[in-house]
């Protein structure tokens, strides 16, 4: 049975999570039904997407891609922050970039390696991917950095995440419209180079052919994001119950539950591709996605938060989520400058990934960091 199979079998956890929900069950078994079920739907997002953009061609369905590709976790995140859950929040952002980096390019550069050997890409497009990902990680630390100075003053740590959020947002488009222009001509023609979370048609690199017509594929789309609203509002209305019975903080949860449940089928695609010796679509998929969530999702949600009127998001990180989020963009940058990988490289990242996981979930000061560290 094919990955994707699977993944569809969990749509089943819908229905199981309406029930749960109209029962009053324990919240407990609401959240983990309501985490499965997000997964698929998160599938069904990116697949409905991809078929438009067979339609609309490459620079409109990338456009569709970069703006839709962590619809999911952005969803959850939003429903957070009307929960005043802003630790959690923040914490998914660095969670999204830490699992991509470190998670799925990883297993990427693992699988791919054992199968295929040394893999090569194109070392101007990933140079590049690479800079902008260090670019972004600064665009985080510097609120986090100079906070220390204000934190005294809400209205001018406000300030400083507003308007670091607005050029961060600046140059998010920059990035998507420079991929729209200068395509590599050692790229994969379905690629874009910066910007898009999933490129169009990765998962149809093989059929040409759209299996779905324009109001088939929209549907999808719209019935797949409306149901993940729903499940979205079960998961959160869970998470406090959950801290207590399964003794998991708010910030592990958001670092790595969240940003896996809302990206695993995007994950999927990136281990899919890189097995089939397609590793600068591979790429595209983990440096891209990471892209998108520091550049876009995280500064949207900085208004978001206002617009909400509950507690502002503030761009200011704990020491441990900077050092995380600086040392893994640092190993993803160097991996990617030479223009080719191995599996050895990709133990080397998940064996990252795992040891952060596990300081993050034993070490009691996270938890405190997370709570006084990271504020209002």
């Amino acid at each position: 049975m094919s990955l994707d199979k699977i993944v569809k079998i969990l749509l089943v956890f819908i229905p199981i999570t309406v029930i749960l929900e109209l029962t009053q069950s324990n919240p407990v078994f609401i959240f983990i039904a309501a985490a499965l079920a997000v997964i698929p739907l998160a599938d069904l997002i990116g697949e409905a997407t991809e078929e438009l953009a067979l339609y609309t061609g490459p620079k409109i369905g990338g456009l569709l891609n970069a703006t839709l590709g962590n619809a999911a976790e952005l969803i959850i995140t939003i429903f957070a922050l009307r929960e005043g859950l802003v630790d959690l929040v923040r914490a998914s952002i660095t969670g999204s970039i830490l699992g991509n980096l470190l998670l799925v390019l990883g297993l990427s550069l693992l699988l791919g390696g054992l199968k295929n050997g040394i893999q090569h890409f194109d070392r101007r497009t990933a140079g590049l991917n690479a800079t902008m990902l260090i670019l972004a990680v600064v665009a985080l630390v510097i609120p986090s950095l100079f906070d220390v100075a204000i934190q005294q003053n809400l209205a001018a740590e406000l300030g400083l995440s507003e308007g670091v959020a607005v050029i961060m947002i600046v140059l998010y488009g920059l990035s998507v419209f420079y991929a729209f222009t200068h395509a590599s001509p050692k790229a994969d023609h379905h690629a874009d180079p910066v910007g898009a979370a999933t490129p169009p048609a990765v998962r149809h690199e093989d059929e040409h052919k759209p299996k779905w017509s324009i109001p088939v594929a929209s549907a999808v789309l719209v019935v797949a994001t409306l149901a993940i609203v729903f499940m979205s509002e079960a998961l959160v209305g869970a998470v406090e119950h959950v801290t207590v019975t399964l003794g998991l903080s708010e910030f592990f949860i958001g670092i790595i539950i969240v940003p896996l449940v809302g990206n695993v089928a995007e994950h999927l695609v990136a281990v899919q591709v890189a097995l089939k010796n397609k590793m600068e679509l591979s790429l595209a998929v983990s440096l891209g996605s990471s892209l998108q969530v520091a550049l876009f999702v995280a500064p949207v949600l900085v208004f978001v938060s206002l617009l909400l009127g509950g507690q502002p998001l503030l761009l200011v990180f704990t020491n441990f989520e900077l050092i995380a989020l600086i040392a893994a963009s640092l190993i993803a940058a160097f991996i990617a400058l030479d223009g080719e990988s191995n599996w050895l490289e990709g133990a080397m990242l998940l064996g990252v990934y795992v040891m952060l996981a596990l300081a993050f979930y034993v070490v009691p000061a996270v938890e405190a960091a997370a709570a006084s560290g990271a504020h209002p």
